[in-house]
């Protein structure tokens, strides 16, 4: 009889154990990336009493519960953070301390500090992999992703140049002749912008036009002489010479402000169809594009869905300068919390394979997006009711043991 008073005080013990989880839980209801938890009760061992074998047993109560990490999705909830980051799926962010521990999380609101390292908000070391000489490879190991934070971008000098167009097949040699002209933005070496002309001229020929792309004087010290030549087109309109195995190139020397010399290729194909029609259309441009930029003042940072973090320029450019790691994890379960919506791995938890989101098993990340905890307070609310009548329970048997334990001292009396 005397076993059913440590038998409930164990009982009260788990009890006020199990609700100190699901406050924990409910206190996170709102915390990103929070994952809920719930608590497994076990019983103690029994013993057998009397001379049976087993006939009677009497337990000796409830053990401390075990609290289980339930790694369901949360909802994924838009927000105007361009860092934030959502994982669909399995998965985790990988992050490093200050202390150089790896620890694991799906909390993706993160941040840039002052020396352009990417950060999580409690401070954490986003891994990944970082752009280096204009590409991200993932091939190699993951580090901490550092942004080109207050750098210049250098300029990138024009190399090629195109016009999709429309020279109207009903124009005239005149006299005067029909013409038309377009002009394209270009870059040197020195991030210098420059402005070349391209004019095109109605030749007597039937289906011909002569071209002639020119560059400013005030450009150059001593004038460049025009590239010129002529294009031809068949009955249906369409460019056959130059061919497309012919490159066009207008050479550029003596700029004016030092840069280096310019060799742009006129690109009048796009693979084996031109670029310039001959229809009796008016003639127009529909598109133009060059290769070059000019210098560049990083402005802006975000993280793209996969989990690209992308970099925009004052020149309206927009490039990959790292990529975020996710480690996938088979047993999340057993991993240990450590506060700060982080976990690490325990002697139960099987090695993480590191890779890129949506691949091997692993989720999607989503920008611009946080994903909210997995707690449900409907359910929470429900067993903190069935903790507190259970606890209630244990402590009406303490006091009818009391009171049987009062009687049997006055049995002597």
């Amino acid at each position: 009889m005397f076993t059913s008073f440590s038998t409930a005080l164990s009982a009260l013990g788990a009890h006020a154990t199990a609700v100190d989880v699901f406050g924990n839980t409910l206190a996170n209801l709102n915390t990103p990336g929070f994952k809920a938890s719930s608590v497994v009760f076990y019983d103690l061992v029994t013993q057998s009493l009397g001379s049976g074998l087993g006939e009677t047993q009497v337990g000796f109560g409830v053990g401390r519960p075990v609290t289980i990490r339930s790694f369901s999705q949360g909802a994924i909830q838009t927000s105007s953070g361009t860092l934030d980051a959502a994982i669909q799926g399995d998965g985790f962010l990988v992050v490093k301390s200050s202390q150089n521990q790896v620890l694991y999380t799906r909390g993706g609101s993160l941040l840039v500090d002052k020396s352009g390292s990417l950060l999580t908000a409690k401070g954490y070391r986003v891994q990944g992999w970082t752009e280096t000489n204009g590409t991200v490879s993932t091939n190699g190991p993951v580090g901490d992703i550092n942004i080109p934070v207050g750098t210049i971008k250098a300029p990138r000098a024009s190399t090629a140049f195109q016009f999709d167009m429309n020279l109207n097949a009903a124009a005239t040699a005149g006299p005067p002749p029909d013409t038309f002209s377009s002009s394209i933005e270009i870059f040197d070496s020195l991030g210098g912008s420059h402005v070349i002309q391209a004019a095109f001229t109605k030749t007597p020929n039937s289906n011909e036009w002569s071209y002639s792309v020119t560059i400013p004087d005030g450009d150059v010290s001593s004038p460049v002489a025009p590239l010129v030549g002529t294009l031809q087109f068949n009955s249906t309109g369409q460019l056959i010479s130059p061919s497309n195995t012919t490159p066009v190139a207008f050479n550029i020397a003596g700029l004016a402000n030092g840069a280096n010399d310019l060799t742009i290729n006129w690109s009048l194909f796009n693979g084996a169809t031109g670029r310039i029609t001959q229809y009796a259309q008016p003639s127009a441009v529909s598109a133009n594009s060059q290769d070059g930029e000019p210098s560049a003042q990083l402005i802006r940072v975000g993280i793209g869905d996969g989990g690209r973090v992308l970099a925009q320029y004052s020149n309206g450019v927009q490039s990959v300068v790292g990529q975020l790691a996710m480690a996938s994890i088979r047993n999340p379960e057993s991993m240990v919390a450590v506060g700060d919506s982080a976990f690490q791995l325990s002697s139960r938890t099987g090695l993480p394979a590191i890779g890129v989101s949506g691949t091997g098993g692993r989720g999607s990340i989503q920008g611009g997006a946080v994903e909210a905890s997995n707690v449900d307070i409907a359910k929470e609310f429900t067993s903190l009711i069935i903790l507190q009548r259970g606890y209630q329970a244990n402590t009406r048997v303490i006091t009818t043991v009391d009171e049987i334990s009062q009687e049997t001292i006055n049995l002597k009396r």
